[in-house]
């Protein structure tokens, strides 16, 4: 009986543009079927489970977010909904051994929506003592627990920060299902023969632990060694024969051994009907801008400096050329907005990529682009603390520096998403309020999505709107010359004229503009009046944006309110506490600024508010500041960490009780 991780339509790119059929149709159509007949393990202790959370953790050479990735893929493609979270250091070089340097990778996948990462894991694989150390706080109890045999020397043991030469019973670790396999040795055995040197050979010890796992869930090889020969055949096919020989090694090691006495079954998703692949936040947000600029008509170009954890998207783009995009690698900051906002003056919808450091160094360009009123989408992944902070780790730490991080009054559009699937959408929202309403717009994602995947079912460009800029091509019949402050009266949006175009000739710059010709003014009333001007076009937004949604009850006790990447672990909280009977809901934004029309109205009908964000309460304050006459509750976290479904529910107990 065949499985169908997603449904081949051989007719449904009729309707789809260039661009969809470029990059998922010819991905896809590779990976449609996979059948039960090419998994080879004994059947007779198969058990059911509705969902798995495994975390593969070793240094960060050990290729743990590889190993991850082909799991969760391999999951995704048999019809499992998934969600995973990549969590490595920023001390990338920390010495080999140690707990500063254990790179992890979770995945929850699972029969049913799956909307995070889980909280503790059913499985943990630790390629060292260090990774155990770093990880056994996650377990759940009775959990199994894997740990390459070779690495449990005293040296490493020490190294790891133990103070004994037990890690079992010093973490207490006595009642899991605890293996302990000599993975680095049976891989050398098995790999002898290929006559590759001792280090490469170690380094393909982490598929030997992803066949392990493939036998435990049942999962086939077939995309594992698709993407290892895609990898590595051309270049090496020596390592590439070794690794899919060393994940044979880890299936047939598992098959033999009486440690794992049943394998588990995950049935597949009920999903709609449709194109599904795995996607990652930041190729998501990618191909949202890559549909917008074609739904737009206006070539795409991206001005980014490479910076963690956003630079994916750039190297996503760069990828396309055939579709009209351009890119360019900037040597700093400014240089890559500076690029885009010249970009958007010649005619294309400009994109810059960026963290929070960056949007910092960024600013006064960004008030160059409000100023001149252009087009530009400022997408920034964000991460933990200030200055260089925490490159590889998650926090909404950059909203506040979205609203008011500028010299002046300076107004933007702001939009979150909150799921690697969804950053599509919102990506291409972003495309189309920034050419159509020509202002500044930006994207905050953060390193959890941006980084994490996700099933996405791929949609059908003729569902999304056209994008239609204000382009100007000639004047006005009731104009002698070219007026670039001209505007429409129900967006406020001035026209865009491209530099060459006859008769439309104009300057812009940084200093104030007269209200109407463009030329430089500093006049005081002028300069109130566009002030105003600026801050109504972007408040006008509120006129195209889709009014906020509960999810839960009209009215309730508590009303949860999040924003962005924390939806996953908040809509799960609020939906087991639901389930319990509890009054409950949760009111979650992707519009920031300007915010929905009826959030007063939502407000009003909840006893309680509680915001809960992962920073110190900027999205509190702000809520403050516009609705002064409700009192907002806060629950906040700054661990470079998601919230856990468990802390969350504690504290809406703790709330719900009062």
């Amino acid at each position: 009986m065949p499985v169908w991780c997603v449904e081949w339509l051989p007719n449904a790119d009729k309707d789809t543009n260039n661009f969809f059929k470029y990059n998922f149709w010819g991905r896809v159509s590779r990976l449609q079927l996979i059948t039960t007949e090419k998994l080879l393990m004994d059947k007779q202790n198969v058990k059911e489970l509705k969902d798995v959370v495994i975390r593969f953790s070793g240094d960060s050479g050990d290729g743990m977010q590889l190993t991850g990735t082909l799991f969760s893929d391999t999951s995704a493609l048999m019809g499992n909904g998934i969600s995973t979270f990549p969590d490595y250091p920023a001390e990338i070089r920390a010495p080999q051994g140690t707990v500063a340097g254990v790179s992890g990778f979770q995945l929850h996948f699972g029969s049913g929506n799956v909307t995070n990462p889980g909280d503790y894991c059913d499985v943990l694989v630790a390629m060292n003592p260090a990774a155990l150390k770093a990880n056994a706080k996650w377990l759940k109890p009775g959990a199994t627990v894997i740990i390459d045999g070779d690495t449990l020397t005293e040296k490493s043991v020490q190294k790891a920060g133990f103070a004994t030469l037990d890690p079992i019973k010093e973490l207490g670790l006595e009642n899991h299902n605890v293996v302990i396999p000599n993975i680095t040795s049976m891989t050398k055995e098995a790999l002898a023969e290929t006559g590759l040197d001792n280090k490469s050979v170690v380094k393909c010890k982490n598929m030997f632990a992803l066949g392990i796992c493939f036998y435990i869930y049942n999962r086939p090889f077939d995309h594992a060694k698709k993407y290892i020969d895609s990898k590595f055949l051309k270049k090496n096919p020596a390592v590439a024969e070794a690794n899919k020989l060393a994940m044979d090694a880890g299936y047939n090691y598992a098959a033999n051994t009486h440690a794992f006495a049943n394998t588990y079954d995950v049935a597949p998703s009920p999903l709609e009907k449709g194109v599904y692949r795995s996607i990652s936040g930041n190729v998501a947000t990618a191909w949202g801008l890559l549909a917008a600029s074609e739904k737009s008509g206006r070539p795409l170009f991206c001005g980014s400096y490479p910076i963690t954890p956003a630079t994916v998207i750039l190297e996503e783009l760069a990828k396309h050329k055939s579709l009209g995009a351009k890119t360019v690698q900037a040597e700093d900051e400014i240089a890559g907005i500076c690029t885009s906002i010249g970009a958007a003056f010649a005619g294309n919808f400009a994109v810059t990529t960026t963290s929070g450091p960056g949007l910092s160094l960024k600013s006064e360009a960004l008030g160059l682009a409000v100023m001149a009123e252009l087009p530009l989408v400022v997408v920034d992944v964000q991460r933990g603390g200030p200055s260089t902070g925490l490159p590889t780790k998650t926090e909404q730490s950059d909203l506040v520096q979205a609203l008011y991080g500028r010299n002046g009054e300076c107004p933007v559009v702001v939009l979150a998403a909150s799921t690697p699937s969804d950053c599509f959408h919102y990506a291409f929202q972003a495309g189309k309020i920034a050419m159509e309403h020509m202002t500044p717009v930006i994207l905050l994602t953060d390193g959890f999505i941006a980084n994490g995947s996700q099933p996405w079912r791929i949609p059908s460009m003729s569902d999304y709107p056209a994008i239609v800029p204000p382009v100007c091509t000639a004047l006005d019949d009731d104009e002698t010359q070219y007026m670039p402050y001209k505007r429409n009266p129900e967006t406020l949006a001035r026209r865009w004229a491209f530099p060459g175009t006859e008769g439309l000739e104009h300057r812009i710059g940084g200093l104030e503009k007269d209200k109407i010709k463009g030329s430089v003014s500093h006049d005081p009333a002028n300069h109130q009046i566009m002030t105003n001007t600026r801050a109504e076009k972007v408040a006008r937004v509120v006129n195209v944006i889709p009014d906020q949604t509960v999810m839960g009850a009209d009215e309730a006790d508590v009303l949860v309110i999040g924003w962005g990447g924390t939806l996953g672990h908040l809509q799960t909280a609020v939906e087991e506490l639901q389930a319990e009977g509890k009054s409950i809901a949760l009111c979650h934004f992707n519009y920031i600024n300007p915010l929905p029309a009826n959030v007063r109205e939502i407000f009003k009908r909840y006893r309680r508010l509680v915001v809960c964000e992962l920073n110190a309460g900027q999205f509190a304050g702000y809520l403050r500041q516009n609705f002064q006459e409700f009192t907002f509750e806060q629950f906040n976290k700054c661990e470079g960490q998601p919230f856990t479904v468990v802390e969350l529910k504690d504290k809406f107990n703790e709330i719900l009780g009062k």
